[in-house]
């Protein structure tokens, strides 16, 4: 390793003032940054490096914890698209069509992957040469959130202008990573939902009933067939008629939805990881699961009589993406509260947020993106209301003495 180091700087060298590659400076810093930064660790005295842990590595924490949705994500595009075509009857599945399914959700999957990186990072390494800075390691999580959260018939050209428009005006006009103040990843999902909203709601969004690569290219759903999301279900549909999943098929995530959000365990098992590194607040993730469950209760007790308000309380937890917006989205430590008091009263703002929307707002079944973006709002004011309790609480202390 170290002789490889050795190589990379020798090399480095070409990237310096003076040097052949000097207008590409920026690129070769992101590149020695994700590689070997840091490249040594000091003994534990003094006001030294003590570990490897840095922005970086709690990036890439955050993508480690985001694999298993992921992957189950995949499995279940492919899933969906057997079952639509007829290939699939639910409960027959058998190994080679597992391997179909995940074989066939992994070409649907990547190019978005594609997309959002290059365009993403593209966006990112060109204005770093152009400010002479560092390229920031935000969009890593980014770039790996953004194709978990949109339906799998989004035309990539659109997650391309959407990624575009989010990075330059979400992001670097405030001065770039860990300055903006929206989450990146939700301006570009509100950016298609407002911007091309047939192709992000409705019954043939979330369920790949065409090709990818060639593969399927000519089959069709079958007759009858529906693709729409329970949330969907539920604002469009009499409640008399209305036939939903059961609580549990809703957490094995074997239904219509966004990429990376229907899969209730594989959330938690990143839930799990994000919280035992420290990387994300269990504050925020209770008191958004907590607060959306009691509202949801109340409306089950005392609201209107619709289909939404009456949809059990602990269906709408695993319903659309709660789960995921407050384990992966809402936790983002830029655009989230950062008092400790703050992050209960952000996670409280949010969940009672998306419940009140889901009930009286059926144009926005699900609910989740514009809580967390109305959040995202109001976090610097949460924040500044609690420091500002607790400066008054120390003063009339001081007076008291």
């Amino acid at each position: 390793m170290e002789k490889l180091y050795n190589l990379w700087k020798k090399f480095g060298k070409n990237f310096e003032e003076g040097g052949k590659l000097q207008k590409l400076s920026s690129f070769y810093d992101a590149f020695d940054t994700f590689l070997f930064t840091p490249q040594t660790t000091a003994k534990k005295v003094g006001a030294q490096i003590h570990d490897g842990s840095d922005s970086k590595r709690t990036m890439i924490i955050v993508v480690l914890a985001l694999v298993p949705a992921m992957l189950f994500g995949m499995f279940n595009v492919g899933y969906q698209h057997l079952i639509a075509t007829g290939q699939l009857v639910p409960g027959a599945m058998t190994a080679a069509l597992w391997w179909k399914a995940f074989g066939f959700g992994l070409l649907a999957v990547l190019p978005f992957y594609l997309v959002s990186y290059i365009v993403g990072l593209g966006i990112e390494f060109v204005v770093a040469q152009v400010k002479h800075e560092e390229v920031a390691e935000g969009f890593l999580v980014t770039g790996f959130l953004i194709p978990l959260i949109v339906p799998i018939n989004t035309p990539l050209w659109m997650v391309a202008v959407a990624t575009a428009f989010a990075v330059v005006f979400a992001k670097e006009v405030f001065g770039g990573t860990g300055y903006n103040i929206f989450n990146v990843a939700l301006i570009t999902r509100a950016f298609l939902f407002f911007a091309y909203p047939t192709h992000m709601t409705g019954d043939q969004v979330f369920v790949r009933t065409g090709g990818t690569w060639g593969w399927d290219a000519g089959m069709s759903a079958v007759d009858g067939y529906s693709g729409a999301t329970v949330l969907g279900q539920l604002a469009t549909t009499a409640e008399s008629t209305l036939q939903t999943a059961d609580f549990w098929t809703l957490f094995n995530g074997l239904i219509p939805g966004s990429i990376g959000e229907t899969c209730g365990w594989a959330i938690l098992l990143g839930a799990l990881l994000l919280l035992t590194t420290g990387v994300a607040s269990w504050k925020i993730m209770c008191s958004i699961i907590g607060t959306a469950a009691l509202t949801a209760w109340i409306f089950n007790v005392v609201g209107p009589d619709n289909a939404v308000a009456n949809y059990p309380w602990y269906m709408h937890l695993v319903s659309g993406g709660l789960l995921f917006g407050a384990v992966f989205m809402a936790t983002d430590p830029v655009t989230a509260a950062r008092t400790e008091c703050g992050k209960w009263l952000y996670g409280i703002v949010i969940g009672f947020m998306v419940i009140l929307i889901r009930v009286l707002n059926p144009g926005y079944p699900e609910g989740m993106m514009l809580a967390i973006i109305f959040g995202n709002a109001v976090a610097p004011l949460i924040d500044w209301c609690v420091v500002r309790a607790n400066i008054n609480k120390r003063m009339k202390r001081e007076a008291a003495l």
